[in-house]
């Protein structure tokens, strides 16, 4: 292993590479100080040119750092992830047409590092199959891109997707510490991504691996348990003393999953408002032992309201990013989480949840259609994508989509137990086709799976291919009030029921009490 400066680093990638660079969301293990580098190298330099860049999750602050950094005309040629919304000034430069773009679901492009590193054809999975990343469709193009990478193939009489591999110049990795062999250890940070495949994909490429560390320690003084990169796998390494542990958190232990986090969050952080509703009604869904996803947005409430019911520890929630068990962190440390069972690495988790692992997800849905069809990356002007919504939707046994009937300028309240709605939203959420598909109602009901999509005052499920409503607050008319709203006359179930009135009162909805029966 070789000791250079970032900038050294970066000099190091040939016009026309394909760089793969780890991380995920809002710095969350991210190598920021190559990514800042190869800034400055290329804007002095005009090299390397004509890049193919590779992340998993987007990565950046969903204002200036990350890859919107690398939003410069003739850097790139083409970009592969799963979610360019928190990069937006790259996703200005995609929509303008000046880079090729790719989205991919988050899984399948992690589980794809361990296929390069294998010298497999690629990933084969069901994953994507009949939304927008199949090629009958998009095939996850995005900007200027043009060239199919993914396709449908036959085995065993059942169709499936592959997506492509292809060979990797340059992985960009992060840790903790690096001893002067080059050793590499994670201790510090709050995800482990892939950083092991990314190496070995390179190396195995006939690529190189440049590793990003905070401190250098002596040979030696690494217990070999703790590697996670062996020093064969890396050529070169730099030190940044100033690296954080997200762009948000310069460092916490119970991210690191070194110490207990003792201060819960309590019933005070979560407002009786529209949104708890919605995540209260979610929850309902829930049974003690289940195996849990949680979305972003509404959905990350639902473990601050199982921790005010007293249930935090009757499910095991998960964390796509790696985290099992525990509580997932919020906001734009999301991804992170605390009081864990355990840390493992990305693809492992996305094997679990494509094999049919999660018992429940909850998950935002922007648009659905009347054949159950979700859209949750292709709306408004900007260029989004779906993380790792495709596996987690289309692998769990039941999914709960959560959001309100109709968003802009949507006024409803709480008052006396009940809702009111004072001022509607000016856009349909349910329409008569979504603009783009990221989960398959079709899929899901050729499979059998449980869907449930919530909204403040009805609630429908998928039953024999068709969204039927199968439940409504009291008080509300189903056709003045709800289907009046929607873009679809939904099916109505014969035994239409009244939500649960706890949805909407003060206090815990004794949800303790109820998962301490079920376990009996």
């Amino acid at each position: 292993m070789k000791l250079v400066s970032a900038e050294d680093a970066v000099r190091l990638v040939p016009d026309g590479a394909t760089v793969i660079i780890g991380g995920s969301g809002a710095g969350h293990a991210v190598p920021q100080r190559f990514i800042d580098a190869l800034e400055t190298v290329y804007h002095e330099q005009g090299h390397p040119r004509d890049l193919t860049t590779v992340r998993v999750v987007g990565i950046g602050d969903f204002a200036d750092r990350g890859f919107s950094q690398l939003a410069i005309p003739g850097l790139m040629r083409r970009t592969i992830g799963s979610n360019i919304g928190n990069e937006p000034r790259l996703a200005e430069l995609v929509a303008g047409g000046n880079v090729e773009a790719y989205s991919f679901p988050q899984g399948v492009l992690s589980q794809l590092c361990r296929e390069i590193a294998a010298g497999r054809p690629g990933v084969i999975s069901k994953v994507g199959l009949h939304t927008y990343v199949d090629p009958r469709q998009t095939g996850g193009k995005q900007g200027s891109a043009t060239e199919d990478l993914v396709e449908v193939v036959e085995l065993a009489g059942e169709e499936w997707l592959l997506y492509r591999s292809f060979p990797i110049d340059v992985a960009v990795i992060r840790g903790s510490s690096i001893d002067r062999d080059g050793n590499l250890t994670l201790e510090e940070e709050a995800i482990n991504g892939e950083m092991l495949a990314m190496a070995m994909a390179a190396h195995n490429s006939g690529g190189i691996a440049i590793a990003q560390a905070k401190t250098l320690v002596d040979s030696r003084s690494i217990a070999p348990r703790r590697v996670h990169v062996p020093a064969a796998l890396i050529d070169v390494a730099f030190i940044d003393p100033e690296q954080t542990q997200t762009y948000l958190t310069e460092y916490s232990p119970h991210y690191a999953g070194v110490q207990w986090r003792e201060d819960q969050p309590g019933a005070d952080l979560v407002p009786l408002d529209v949104r708890k509703v919605i995540a209260r009604r979610s929850l309902l869904e829930f049974q003690p032992g289940q195996i849990a996803n949680l979305g972003f947005g509404i959905s990350q409430l639902i473990g601050a309201i199982a921790q005010e019911e007293g249930v935090a520890d009757r499910v095991v929630l998960t964390v796509e990013q790696g985290v099992f068990g525990g509580v997932p962190a919020s906001g734009n440390d999301g991804g992170a989480g605390y009081n864990y069972q355990a840390l493992i690495d990305q693809p492992y988790m996305f094997d679990f949840y494509d094999g049919g692992g999660l018992d429940i997800a909850s998950l935002s849905f922007a648009e659905v259609d009347e054949r159950g069809n979700v859209n949750v990356h292709a709306f408004g002007n900007r260029l989004r994508g779906p993380g790792g919504f495709p596996n987690i939707s289309g692998g769990a046994r039941k999914v709960c989509f959560v959001g309100t009937l109709t968003t802009g300028g949507l006024d409803v309240s709480i008052q006396d137990g009940g809702l009111v709605v004072r001022t509607e939203g000016r856009v349909r959420r349910f329409v008569e086709q979504v603009r783009e598909v990221s989960f398959s109602g079709f899929e899901a009901a050729t499979g059998g799976q449980k869907v449930r999509y919530i909204t403040e005052r009805a609630v429908f499920a998928l039953i024999d291919g068709r969204v039927t409503m199968i439940e409504i607050a009291a008080g509300l008319d189903p056709e003045s009030d709800v289907i009046a709203h929607m873009g679809f006359r939904p099916a109505i179930s014969p035994q239409l029921a009244t939500i649960d009135p706890r949805m909407y009162a003060d206090g815990t909805m004794g949800l303790h009490d109820r998962f301490a029966e079920e376990e009996l």
